[in-house]
């Protein structure tokens, strides 16, 4: 015991004695100061890491690059930040000037090319890239709405207009498909089918944008429609950072329907028509006191090694119509950790997004489509009786008779429809590079969206009067959806004598996807106290005289598996050559072929550093690309290769309801994703001192085995029809980009930006050897009238075809005249079917776009201009709302106007097809940058913005800007939801 107390005080004197020397050591080192700057404009760098070599002490530049620490002596400092050039350095005991150079990387642009990086001038594909400066300015309804018109080629259209709970149609280089889906691939912050409700706009960095083949392949059955990668602002290294967003906005009507006042209307609907009111219903829907506002607040900061981004927002967002709004707030974070002397990083990301949503006034559908058709209370704004009171004497609502009448501002106050939705996302990357140049990443991430939707429809409403005998309705239905995600990759880079560069990746991606839906109704509620909060106590329940109660649930999955590798390589950074290929698996798929090839390769050119090019000082940059690439699209629904049970109808056996059940689809296993073949060609440029650059590109694309349901031969099916692989549809097109400096001085500048791009689609095929079908038809037009369908797609033509009857005039009696195949001039009663013929074409073959940015000192105006040609609109509101035939309902003034010898009932014909070409001043923004002498405050910006301001074009109906990516594009329906101008104030706030 002794001894061992004796070797314990011996120890601990030892340890004590080693201590004093160290801390006399220490006592002998300095105080070291400095200050690190770019080496390029002298400014300051902060966040710069400043670490003692060989030890784990260190610190970080203030935000003026200003650095103290303690150092012993003869110590070496190392400084290090992202974009610069490690600089070691050893320690003064004066005052430190550190000049950073900017690495090689960091002088250019770096484009997100999915799984990865490359360097701008290395890409070999056609990949679009719009940084947050380049964004449209003001509030934004989609994240989307920030690159509208920024990139040639890509179409973004709001088809609701500024409703804050619609999304924007987005299609890339035109229609490629005609039962899958449309939309191009959003991958955000890795996680492919990333949600757009989870981004807002400050929290975006830069969209990357995959247009051919040849890039998209690598994301093999996903790729058809394009790929378009939306990266999130990141943590850096610094001082904690705030920053501080918000604006606020109102939405006023850009132009409002022309519509037969009181007086008008009873000149031509009669005196018997007379209620003896004067009704401006379309005003009373408008919400003219909407005031919309949104708030971003984020912080950032940390070290070199450690580093986050919070942000949280609030959005109030409240639309044109009345009982239409949306209201959400949420947050992202985002933490880095650089561990393992610099070999191991993690990154992860943390988003969620909960609102709750007025669906009522947008009348936008949902629910199994119980709300209604998008827009209808407006339809009904037009053609209500302008004299009709809004309620009658009893304080009733008064409802008229007219065609399809309902009071919508009773349905607005008798019913509601309501959308509670929260949505996640969570993801995490680690990263491992054991020896230089080579590293090993894990990807993986959850996003879950889920919504509960409410309907109730009291018993005072009208429908609840007409199909439930006065009971209320109630319904409710719950969604939601998952998917998880994992990915792995190794990437190697090696370079070869300096010359020669290698870029090696290989990956494994895993998706799985689960959607869970459940739905119920009941009417004959006898009190409208409960609502839909207690939905047994509907007594449809008990009386069978009422209409039957409904539930409905459904559960699908899916899963993609997937093996990839890419190789780049790089001779000098004048040649370059890129190959992609993706092996991929899709349940969706038949057994004959869950697994298919996606392969690409595309080659680049730097002819601006061949000899014979140095005396041509006007070129700046000057690359050839060239790419072929293979795409799939797996987005159909699930299980459309298996055989299904479903249910029929319920039959009555001996005094008991029986379910019946049976097949619901025919098996095919050999159904397989559709196929795309693209080649593209481009030329990206730079001239005079970078003063003017840009990119051309040229491309073919093929997308064949198109899915189609056929007729199926029986008995050898089990029924008569048959989801398979078929047709063949071709696009082509041209895309420019152009951007300029015209001026630029110490004070001034100006850039002037142009897009533009062209493009031609058609139907090479329908049929095969097995199925057969040469035409096929969209486009419903609305009732009354058994008036057909206004668009066919016939092989070898375009899509998007008009097809109707030719308008040769009115009898004298304001009858229709059309002309016959043979040319002659025939009533309705005369024509048939055949002599119908092309008439024109609803899908744009242009889109152009010209943004314009000056600055002069602190102040900033940017001008966007944008448009679209050579397309066609049917507009069905003059059709129908246009013609005096439409009374006992209201009806715009053309109807007395330029339609006023018409004396006969609607009919589909080129009379009502108008040019749509139009151009848009679609944003002005004016804003100025405070130069505050403060050391709390950073930057302070505030500015005004409008956008839709004005529309040059000579469509006579309410805007020119339709749903233009679908096979019905360019039809202009009679419902409608209110097309804005809207007006913004904000502020950015950064200390």
């Amino acid at each position: 015991m002794h001894k061992r107390s004796t070797f314990w005080a011996r120890t601990c004197f030892a340890s004590m004695v080693l201590m004093l020397f160290s801390l006399f050591a220490f006592s002998q080192g300095k105080t070291v100061s400095g200050k690190v700057t770019d080496a390029n404009d002298n400014t300051a760098v902060p966040g710069v890491s400043v670490q003692i070599k060989g030890t784990s002490t260190g610190t970080i530049t203030k935000a003026d690059g200003t650095f103290a620490l303690q150092a012993p002596e003869n110590a070496v400092l190392i400084f290090t930040f992202v974009g610069y050039l490690p600089q070691k350095v050893p320690a003064s005991a004066t005052a430190m000037n550190i000049k950073l150079a900017a690495s090689v990387k960091s002088l250019q642009d770096i484009v997100v090319v999915g799984y990865g990086t490359q360097k701008r001038n290395e890409v070999t594909t056609s990949v679009a890239t719009v940084k947050a400066e380049n964004f449209n300015q003001g509030g934004s309804r989609s994240p989307m709405d920030l690159i509208q018109g920024k990139v040639a080629g890509l179409s973004v259209t709001r088809t609701q207009g500024n409703n804050p709970n619609s999304g924007a149609s987005i299609q890339i280089r035109g229609i490629s498909s005609i039962s899958g889906d449309m939309n191009p691939l959003i991958v955000v912050d890795g996680i492919p089918g990333g949600n757009l409700d989870l981004l807002q706009q400050d929290d975006i960095a830069t969209f990357d944008v995959l247009k051919d083949g040849s890039a998209a392949a690598i994301y093999g059955t996903r790729g058809n429609n394009g790929v378009i990668l939306i990266t999130t602002k990141k943590g850096k290294a610094g001082d904690p950072q705030y920053t501080y967003s918000t604006y606020l906005q109102r939405e006023a009507v850009a132009k409002r329907p022309s519509i037969l006042s009181a007086a008008e209307y009873v000149k031509v609907a009669g005196a018997t028509n007379n209620q003896g009111a004067d009704v401006d219903m379309y005003d009373l829907l408008l919400d003219k006191n909407n005031l919309s506002h949104y708030h971003n607040f984020a912080a950032s900061g940390g070290t070199a090694n450690s580093n986050y981004r919070a942000s949280l927002y609030y959005n109030d967002a409240n639309g044109i119509a009345i009982e239409n709004g949306r209201k959400q707030y949420g947050g992202r974070v985002n933490v880095n950790q650089t561990g393992l002397q610099g070999m191991l990083t993690m990154q992860f990301n943390l988003a969620g997004n909960f609102n709750k949503a007025n669906l009522n006034g947008g009348n936008s559908g949902g629910g199994d489509d119980k709300a209604g058709s998008a827009g209808a209370d407006f339809e009904q704004a037009v053609q209500r009786n302008p004299t009709a009171p809004i309620f009658g004497p009893d304080g009733k609502y008064v409802e008229t008779n007219g065609f399809n009448n309902y009071n919508p501002l009773a349905r607005l106050q008798q019913e509601l429809y309501e959308r509670d939705q929260k949505t996640y996302s969570g993801d995490a990357r680690i990263t491992l590079e054991p020896i230089r140049d080579l590293k090993f990443s894990a990807f993986g991430a959850i996003v879950r969206d889920e919504y509960t939707d409410r309907q109730y429809k009291s018993k005072a409403s009208r429908s609840s009067i007409q199909d439930f005998q006065g009971g209320g309705y109630a319904y409710k239905a719950n969604y939601a959806a998952m998917d998880k995600t994992f990915e792995a990759t190794v990437d190697y880079t090696k370079t070869v004598n300096s010359d020669h560069t290698f870029n090696v990746l290989g990956g494994y991606s895993y998706q799985y996807s689960t959607l869970e839906k459940y739905a119920m109704d009941n009417n004959g509620f006898l009190t409208d106290a409960f609502e839909d909060w207690n939905i047994s106590a509907g007594n449809a329940l008990n009386d069978p005289k009422l209409p039957r109660p409904s539930q409905s649930s459904n559960k699908v999955d899916n899963t993609l598996i997937a093996f990839f590798g890419r190789l780049n390589y790089n001779y000098k950074q004048k040649y370059m050559l890129q190959a992609i290929l993706r092996h991929e698996g899709s349940s969706r798929f038949g057994a004959n072929y869950k697994w298919g090839n996606f392969p690409a390769v595309s080659a680049g050119w730097v002819i601006s550093k061949e000899a014979f090019m140095q005396d041509i000082t006007v070129i700046n940059n000057l690359k050839l690309r060239a790419g072929y690439g293979v795409t799939g699209n797996q987005g159909i629904p699930n299980y459309q290769s298996l055989i299904t049970l479903g249910t029929g109808g319920a039959y009555l056996q001996y005094g008991k309801w029986i379910q019946t059940y049976g097949p619901n689809k025919n098996p095919n296993p050999d159904l397989r994703w559709e196929k795309k073949k693209e080649f593209n060609v481009g030329v990206d440029f730079s001239l005079l001192q970078n003063r003017i650059g840009g990119s051309v590109d040229v491309y073919s694309r093929r997308t064949k085995d198109l899915l189609f349901n056929y007729t199926a031969q029986l008995p050898s099916n089990i029924l008569d029809n048959i989801f398979t692989n078929v047709g063949e549809i071709s696009n082509n097109g041209v895309e420019v980009v152009i951007n300029t400096v015209p001026v630029k001085t110490k004070d001034f500048s100006w850039h002037s930006d142009v897009a533009f791009n062209s493009q031609r689609n058609k139907m090479v095929s329908f049929s095969n050897d097995i199925y057969k079908a040469t035409e096929q038809f969209y486009g419903d037009l609305p009732s009354p009238g058994n008036l057909g369908q206004a668009i066919r797609v016939v092989e070898g033509g375009p899509l998007g075809t008009f097809y109707g009857y030719r308008y040769a005039g009115l009898t004298d009696d304001g009858k229709w005249l059309f002309y016959k195949k043979d040319g002659s001039k025939a009533t309705t009663s005369e024509i048939n079917p055949d002599d119908k013929t092309v008439i024109g074409n609803g899908i744009p073959k242009y889109m152009a776009s010209w943004n314009n940015t000056f600055r002069y000192k602190n102040f900033d105006l940017s001008i966007f201009f944008r448009g679209k040609f050579g397309f066609d609109i049917l507009n069905l509101q003059d059709m129908y709302f246009g013609n005096k035939k439409w009374k006992p309902n209201n009806m715009l003034s053309s109807a007395i106007g330029k339609n006023d010898k018409l004396n006969d009932d609607p009919q589909f014909s080129d009379y009502y097809l108008e040019k749509g070409d139009f151009v848009k001043l679609d944003n002005i923004t004016l804003g100025y940058n405070f130069q505050l002498k403060t050391k709390y405050i950073r930057s302070l910006r505030v500015y005004a913005s409008g956008r839709n301001i004005a529309t040059i074009t000579k469509y006579s109906g309410l805007d020119p800007e339709l749903q233009d990516t679908a096979l019905d594009s360019g039809i202009d329906g009679r419902g409608f939801y209110p097309r804005t101008r809207s007006y913004t104030i904000g502020l950015n706030l950064g200390f």
